[in-house]
């Protein structure tokens, strides 16, 4: 029985898990917090967002580690090592592979900080100096958190070391893994917002744009392209056999896409955790912003409508309840809280009976100083279900527009809506809502890693198991029952 593995090193936790290649069944799991987070309180308040990448590195080993104590003696039968992780953020490291910087993730906002002297940020000099139209051949705008963004600021402020090369954190742990020259892949080298997305490869007017050596930037690897074997070390240190081949990286985005739909040509993607995604596969390459133009493994692309409204709006109104209970009542559990507002939701009628929420409470990726609003209140729907039912509304309506939007370059019309996130799958009614607002049955996997399945589909792919990833999505996903 041919077995493998996929890791996925995400912003909340680091998981990895193991994959029957002949029948797609999770042999064993081990998931991980990721608390690498090294950022002061006093740099967090300044919108800072930096990781410590060697414990990030361990974490994940120590995974590998369990699942493979797990396996058993059928760890010999591991053909090959998947691996994702979050995006768009760097980490520069030496010629030896040691860390130069922090990884400074998604989450930074210090490129929204004007420039001293200036009157522009440094996000704004960043867009100007590669200029206006270039997101048309990047596939993105530049935005703060971005590889390239993070940068042009080290750059200028004359903090790049010599030598160095930029990498995002699953190229970092795949080189350490294999010993190997780091290389990436085009799925995360579009993340950066400085990749060309027709000849997937590294866009060099930006980077000169951006004043930027060529050298910083790894070489590009198609995803089911080995970047080595496993060293006797790390072999060592996760349980797995010496040699074991380890995959060119892939974007998380991607992999959740690639772990969850079976069928690319009929289905869109709705993920939503504590932000919110719409995904639909394309083999051509027109689009319009918002929307995203992001490479697909090994060939393809996503159009993604992203920053939509997630988890985190329910997560405001939760915390605005909370809030009432402590400061009014004296109430401080907030048990089973989530529950009973999805209870009080259920019993009134869709549409509010008037309540509309825009749950834009921390802005969207185009505009991140908009916020929400909540209006037609009356003093019959000023209530606690009421505010609840309309929150929900809100963020179904937010995935649908992004996927109106989508549906206007592709003309596509697909019959299902693929499920993605804790934030449908542990919130049903928020499910019904988005099902009915599509007017699509939706589909759960039976899996919940979905980010680490689609990795350990491209090792099935790359260990010649399956001919494509088209292939082995078809024939390892495992649905459950649709629901709408």
């Amino acid at each position: 029985m041919p077995i493998v593995l996929g890791v996925d090193l995400g912003t909340t936790k680091i998981t990895s898990l193991a994959v029957d290649a002949n029948t797609g069944a999770i042999l064993a799991v081990a998931t991980a917090a990721n608390e690498a987070n090294i950022t002061s309180e006093t740099d967090r308040g300044r919108g800072r967002s930096e990781w410590k990448a060697e414990q990030i590195l361990a974490t994940a080993c120590r995974c590998l580690a369990e699942v493979a104590s797990k396996l058993d003696s059928q760890v010999a039968q591991v053909i090959g090592l998947g691996i994702t992780g979050q995006q768009h953020g760097m980490v520069l490291v030496d010629a030896a592979l040691h860390p130069l910087t922090p990884l400074i993730n998604w989450q930074d906002r210090r490129a929204l900080d004007p420039i001293p002297h200036r009157d522009v940020t440094w996000l704004e000099a960043a867009r100007s100096a590669i200029g206006s139209e270039t997101w048309r051949e990047t596939g993105c705008r530049l935005h703060s958190g971005f590889m390239g963004v993070t940068l042009f600021e080290l750059a200028v402020r004359g903090q790049l070391p010599a030598d160095a090369r930029a990498l995002f954190i699953m190229d970092y742990f795949a080189a350490a893994l294999t010993g190997e020259s780091p290389v990436t892949e085009p799925s995360c080298a579009g993340s950066s917002g400085l990749l060309n997305v027709r000849t997937r490869n590294w866009h060099d007017d930006s980077i000169r744009g951006l004043g930027l050596p060529r050298s910083l930037f790894p070489e590009i690897r198609e995803a089911n392209m080995a970047v080595g074997g496993l060293t006797k070390e790390m072999a060592r240190l996760t349980g797995l056999v010496t040699g074991t081949p380890v995959f060119a990286p892939i974007g998380d985005h991607q992999a959740s896409f690639l772990g969850s739909v079976a069928d690319r040509q009929q289905s869109v993607l709705v993920n939503v955790g504590t932000g919110a995604q719409v995904a639909v596969f394309t083999e051509g390459f027109d689009f319009v912003s918002p929307i995203e133009f992001r490479p697909f493994p090994c060939g393809g692309n996503l159009l993604s409508n992203v920053g939509l409204a997630g988890g985190w709006s329910y997560q405001v109104l939760q915390q605005f309840f909370q809030d009432i209970g402590r400061e009014l009542f004296q109430a401080h559990s907030a048990e089973h809280q989530y529950e009973q507002m999805n209870h009080l939701a259920a019993g009134i009628p869709c549409g509010a009976d008037g309540l509309r929420c825009e749950p834009r409470f921390s802005g969207t990726r185009l505009d991140p100083v908009v916020r929400g609003s909540i209006t037609g209140i009356s003093p019959q729907n000023f209530t606690a279900g009421h505010l609840a039912r309309a929150v929900l509304e809100g963020m179904s309506r937010s995935l649908f527009e992004g996927f109106q939007a989508i549906r206007q370059v592709t003309n596509q019309a697909p019959a299902l809506l693929v499920a993605a996130g804790n934030g449908l799958r542990e919130n049903r009614l928020l499910a019904q809502i988005v099902s009915e607002e599509f007017q699509l049955p939706m589909r759960f996997t039976q899996h919940r890693e979905e980010a680490a399945f689609g990795a350990a589909l491209v090792a099935s792919v790359g260990a010649n198991v399956f001919a494509n990833l088209d292939a082995a999505a078809k024939s390892l996903l495992q649905a459950m029952p649709s629901t709408g």
